[in-house]
C-alpha cells in the first residue's frame, strides 16, 4: 500500500517522485532493485504473486510492496483464489483465517509507538467489529502476546512504512505487522488507522484491490501483480463502476482516510 499526494478522485495520486511512500515502501527510482535469485523468484509467481520489485528480507522475501512470504509458504505453494466485487476486483489468499460460526482475534501494540497508535489501532478494530463479521478484533494490553501483535520498527529499509506478516495458514491469521512511526510521520489517527487495518486485510487473506492494475491507485506505468491460474467469482448486487476508496487499493493519498466502502464490506461479508 503505496502513500502519495493526491491527485484527483481517479488518479488517487500524485506524480510526486519526492514524496512517493508506501505502507510498506518508497518508490524511488534511483534505488537498485535487490537482488534474488530466480528459484525464489520461480516459486513466487508459482504462487500468483507478481516479480516485480521482490524484495529478500530476514525471513523470506517482501512482494507487491508490503506483504511477506516466508520460504515454508513459498514451498508449500498453496496457491490463491480471487474475488470480483463488481468492476472494481477484490482478491483473496485461498486460505483464510478459520472462523466457524464466529470467532475473535486477538491484537496488541508495542508500547513503543506513540499515543496515537494507540487510538489509531482501536479505529482499526473498530472498523472491522462494525462489520458485524464473523470474525471479530479485541484489543488485549500492549506488549501481551497476541494473534495479531503490532510490531514497531526504527527502520524496515529505504522509504518502507510497514510490512505484513504475510498470509494465513492453517486457519489462523498471519502473525501481525509491523510499522515505521518516523516514516509514517503522522498524528492522524483516522489515517494511521487505515494503514492498520489494511494490514490486518492482509494478514486475514486479503490481496490488493487493484491487484490487475497499480497504476490505478499508484500511477506511473501499469502494473499487474500476478495472474491468478484459479479464476474469480463475481460477487452479485454490487455496484458495476469502480470506486476509488478502497481500503484494500495498493496506494493511498498522504493523511487520506479510507474507512470501508460498500465494496469493501461485500467482499468482507463473502468471507466472514
Amino acid at each position: 500500500m503505496k502513500i502519495k499526494n493526491l491527485l484527483s478522485a481517479t488518479a488517487f495520486c500524485a506524480i510526486s517522485a519526492l514524496s512517493l511512500s508506501s505502507c510498506s515502501k518508497k518508490e524511488e527510482a534511483a534505488a537498485a532493485p535487490t537482488a534474488v535469485n530466480q528459484e525464489a523468484l520461480s516459486q513466487i509467481k508459482a504462487l500468483g504473486f507478481g516479480t516485480d520489485d521482490v524484495r529478500a528480507v530476514a525471513g523470506g522475501y517482501v512482494v507487491e510492496g508490503d506483504m511477506l512470504l516466508t520460504k515454508e509458504m513459498l514451498a508449500s505453494a498453496p496457491g490463491y483464489g480471487t474475488l470480483r466485487v463488481g468492476a472494481e476486483e477484490q482478491y483473496r489468499t485461498t486460505e483464510l483465517v478459520t472462523a466457524g460460526s464466529g470467532r475473535t482475534l486477538t491484537v496488541s501494540l508495542s508500547s513503543q509507538f506513540p499515543a496515537a497508535y494507540s487510538s489509531a489501532i482501536d479505529v482499526a478494530i473498530a472498523r472491522y467489529n462494525a462489520a458485524n463479521l464473523t470474525l471479530k478484533m479485541s484489543r488485549v494490553a500492549n506488549d501481551a502476546p497476541s494473534d495479531l501483535p503490532v510490531k514497531y520498527s526504527a527502520d524496515l529499509g529505504p522509504g518502507v512504512l510497514g510490512q505484513s506478516g504475510g498470509f494465513p495458514t492453517n486457519g489462523n491469521p498471519a502473525p501481525g505487522f509491523t510499522l515505521v512511526p518516523n516514516v509514517i510521520n503522522s498524528t492522524n489517527a483516522n489515517y494511521i488507522g487505515t494503514i492498520m487495518a489494511h494490514e490486518m486485510g492482509h494478514c486475514i487473506g486479503m490481496r490488493h484491490t487493484d491487484y490487475y492494475n497499480r497504476q490505478y491507485s499508484c500511477g506511473g506505468r501499469k502494473s499487474n501483480e500476478g495472474a491468478s491460474t484459479v479464476g474469480a467469482i463475481l460477487i452479485p448486487g454490487t455496484p458495476s463502476l469502480a470506486e476509488p476508496n478502497s481500503w484494500m487499493l495498493a496506494c493511498v493519498g498522504n493523511g487520506v482516510d479510507r474507512p470501508f466502502t460498500a465494496n469493501d464490506l461485500t467482499a468482507l461479508t463473502y468471507l466472514y
